[in-house]
């Protein structure tokens, strides 16, 4: 009787590996062996462990660093480049209330509305206004209005259900004004491959 409890406790060897099998560890037939993992896999666990901690005490304890979001910024700021500190006469330009009701006509503006446009909008609209996704901008055919009140509008409050998004919070108000301005420079350039005209047709003095 001693003996075969005895046997009954050590544990088979798998005849492949063998390790042994892990007692009361078996389903359909599977059964599970007791043997290692790996020396390579367990310094992975063990060096993952610490980095997480290392990584929370860095960027979450201490603050030193960015976190995703604040990367995401960074990243949306450099792609809008804009000098938040100009100075005019010892005052920052930042502080001069900006006109919204008239476009910009100052070359530096428009080339900054520029690249603005060709960073965020031609996505949808091409790099020439053509329109691709979005309407074509450069004829005089809209479907919100065409006013440089209208196009101001539309790029700060987006239009949903039309897959345009709102830029306001995204974009400071000097770059909308900015791309908004050089938008208006668009309308008969005539592109290549122009989208065909959506909307009526923009008189301005019919307003």
């Amino acid at each position: 009787m001693e003996e075969n409890k005895k046997q009954q406790e050590i544990p088979e060897i798998d005849p492949l590996t063998n390790d042994k099998f892990v007692p009361e560890h078996e389903f359909d037939g599977i059964r599970e062996l007791a043997n290692n993992p790996p020396w390579w896999l367990t310094f992975i666990f063990i060096f993952s462990m610490l980095f997480a901690y290392i990584y929370l005490a860095k960027y979450h304890f201490y603050g030193d660093g960015d976190l995703q979001i604040q990367e995401y910024e960074n990243e949306l700021l450099a792609a809008n480049p804009e000098e938040e500190e100009e100075e005019a006469g010892g005052i920052s330009i930042e502080t001069v209330e900006i006109d919204f009701s008239v476009p910009l006509a100052d070359a530096a503006g428009l080339d900054k509305g520029a690249k603005i446009f060709k960073t965020n909008c031609a996505v949808c609209h091409l790099a020439e206004g053509q329109g691709l996704v979005g309407p074509n901008l450069t004829d005089e055919y809209w479907i919100h209005g065409g006013s440089f009140a209208d196009i101001t509008r539309i790029i700060n409050n987006g239009v949903v259900e039309k897959g345009m998004i709102a830029w306001k919070g995204q974009l400071s108000d000097k770059q909308i004004h900015q791309v908004a301005s050089y938008v208006t420079t668009l309308q008969g350039t005539n592109p290549p491959n122009p989208k065909d005209p959506e909307g009526e047709k923009y008189v301005p003095d019919a307003e």
